[in-house]
């Protein structure tokens, strides 16, 4: 299933040392825990199952992100991109909010609307939601997480101590002037997918 098409403002201000070049888009995904939906333009209702999206603080504009991403200081700026009623968005944001606390001294933790940020969608090359983000003191963090892609992170984690591990390694990481860690995440509990590259 193909990503609908978003307008969107060039983001080559956002992060000059960056190749925007060089994005992919996201393709066909083969082996999930749970299932991702892709990014398009629709307006498509879920089953409600709770929304712990309320506890974590929303990002609904460019600006807005762009601010967050200045500003934070010494922290992992988490940035989850998606919808707030999808179902598999409420099981991460789930996670999010019952680790946030614990995570406080090393992590600040946003949701950002995929349909108000276009800019940072595509830049991000994000057609599957939830997808998370990662940057410490305006540094884009990398993951390795043993997939194409590391740039993001698909999907829902499996555990909240899946995600608590990986903002420690990353952490640790920008705190030793690393972009790119390696993950501490079970491979079997990582999203498994294929990239299409286009347009390149």
């Amino acid at each position: 299933m193909c990503a609908g098409h978003l307008s969107f403002a060039s983001p080559d201000a956002l992060f000059p040392s960056l190749d925007c070049s060089r994005t992919t888009r996201l393709g066909c995904l083969l082996h999930l825990p749970c299932p991702l939906v892709p990014v398009t333009d629709s307006k498509d209702k879920y089953l409600d199952y709770g929304k712990m999206s309320f506890l974590l603080p929303k990002l609904t504009s460019k600006k807005e992100v762009d601010q967050a991403i200045k500003s934070t200081a010494e922290k992992v700026l988490v940035l989850r991109f998606g919808r707030d009623e999808d179902p598999v968005c409420l099981q991460l944001d789930d996670i999010l909010s019952k680790t946030s606390s614990d995570l406080s001294k090393m992590a600040a933790i946003y949701l950002v609307d995929v349909d108000q940020t276009p800019v940072y969608t595509h830049y991000f090359d994000i057609s599957y939601i939830p997808s998370t983000v990662f940057f410490f003191n305006g540094q884009h963090m990398k993951v390795d997480y043993g997939s194409p892609d590391h740039t993001k992170f698909v999907g829902s984690f499996k555990t909240k101590q899946d995600f608590i591990d990986l903002i420690e390694v990353i952490y640790r990481g920008a705190m030793r002037g690393k972009l790119i860690v390696q993950s501490p995440i079970d491979p079997k509990n990582i999203p498994k997918y294929d990239l299409l590259y286009q347009d390149i």
